[in-house]
């Protein structure tokens, strides 16, 4: 059994991994300070699916998993460093899975406040947890959510590896390693770029155990635990800021809004159902890595462009598409191929994109059609934020 802080576990990826570590009979510690709910409340971009509050949530999974060890403690990350001192110590912590960055690339460059948010937050936060690691416990494993856009885009270098890029130097012929050279593409992904150096960094001086998950878009709403119970929903966001492109796209087919595809919708992306994630990131915490180097692995399942995503969803709705000028820097077509060796090593099977769970995604859209606003679909959220 692993005594688990999970920093930032209220989230859409951070409630169901709670629910599923718990389920194995893990002691679970919720560390948050509940800043997406005010943030969704400042942009009106509430999910869809009626969310608990945090108290009522964590008494009904304690009745639904036999009052297992489940417990909340309200801290910010990124200032109460004190406080996660004390948590490591009181509840024993031997794994952090660090979930508590804000992650809207869109948010991240609505404006300056919100970019410096961002920094501030995600920053800040990652630094204050590795240093309370330091000295605390340094045997604590760090198992972070990353994202695959540290990567970009480019398909310059081939095959995404697993975070290390294989080269030889010039100068002397040699044959090394590298960290895949990032390249970000909103403040937000500069954080999470940037989190990949503190890792390194902690791990050279001072043996930290890292794993960093490089996640693919997620999409779906629930698991197998978060339907165990009303109370136990999982968020489905589908608004500009923090809705996922697919989601995005089943939502707007329950209204009949027409699909908002950015530029040619060319752009091939990587994706992972919700479940797949909660279990990726479960196993990662109960196979800590046996290397003293920072572990990659490239959290997904399969890749798809935009604009295939959107044919299968106007073609199974009828609802049109409409190609709009794509309000980021990128480019308009490329290719993905990722590798995702490591977590398969571990015993994860993808679950694929399949027209049954299609259906399942958009049957949770359409019982609750009437808590969608379609102000906040848009793909400008400019125009709607001041």
């Amino acid at each position: 059994m692993k005594n688990i802080l999970i920093a930032g576990g209220d989230g859409f990826c951070g409630w169901p991994t709670v629910l599923e570590t718990l389920s194995r009979g893990h002691k679970v510690v919720i560390g948050e300070n509940l800043t997406r709910r005010r943030i969704d409340a400042e942009l009106r971009s509430t999910s869809i699916t009626p969310i608990e509050t945090i108290e009522n949530r964590i008494k009904i999974a304690k009745e639904v998993f036999n009052n297992s060890e489940l417990y909340f403690e309200y801290l910010d990350f990124s200032k109460d460093y004190d406080d996660i001192v004390r948590i490591i110590k009181d509840y024993d912590i031997d794994t952090i899975v660090h979930f508590a960055e804000i992650k809207s690339a869109p948010y991240s460059m609505m404006s300056a406040a919100r970019g410096r948010h961002t920094v501030d937050n995600n920053i800040n936060g990652t630094t204050n947890i590795l240093t309370a690691i330091v000295h605390t416990n340094p045997n604590i494993h760090l198992v972070h959510l990353g994202t695959m856009g540290v990567y970009g885009y480019k398909d310059d270098y081939g095959k995404i590896p697993e975070g290390y890029l294989d080269i030889q130097v010039k100068s002397t012929g040699a044959d090394t390693q590298i960290l895949w050279p990032t390249d970000p593409g909103s403040i937000y992904h500069v954080t999470k770029s940037l989190d990949q150096i503190l890792f390194q960094f902690y791990n050279k001086n001072w043996g930290i155990k890292v794993t960093d998950l490089h996640q693919g878009i997620v999409w779906g709403t629930q698991t197998r635990n978060t339907t165990k119970h009303d109370s136990l929903v999982n968020r489905f966001d589908y608004d500009a800021i923090w809705g996922t492109v697919l989601n995005r796209f089943i939502v707007e087919a329950a209204i009949n809004y027409p699909l908002t595809v950015h530029g040619t919708g060319g752009q091939t992306r990587a994706f992972i159902h919700i479940q797949d994630s909660a279990d990726c990131i479960r196993r990662s915490v109960e196979n800590p890595p046996e290397s003293n180097r920072v572990r990659i692995f490239n959290q997904v399942a399969e890749t798809k462009t935009v604009i295939d995503l959107a044919k299968m969803i106007s073609e199974k709705t009828g609802v049109d598409i409409n190609y709009q000028q794509n309000p980021r820097k990128e480019r308009a077509e490329n290719s993905l191929e990722v590798e995702n060796h490591g977590l398969k090593s571990l015993g994860f099977h993808p679950t694929l994109l399949e027209d049954s769970l299609v259906n399942d995604v958009l049957f949770i859209a359409e019982q609750f059609k009437n808590n969608i606003n379609a102000n906040v679909i848009d793909a400008t959220p400019y125009k709607w934020v001041k």
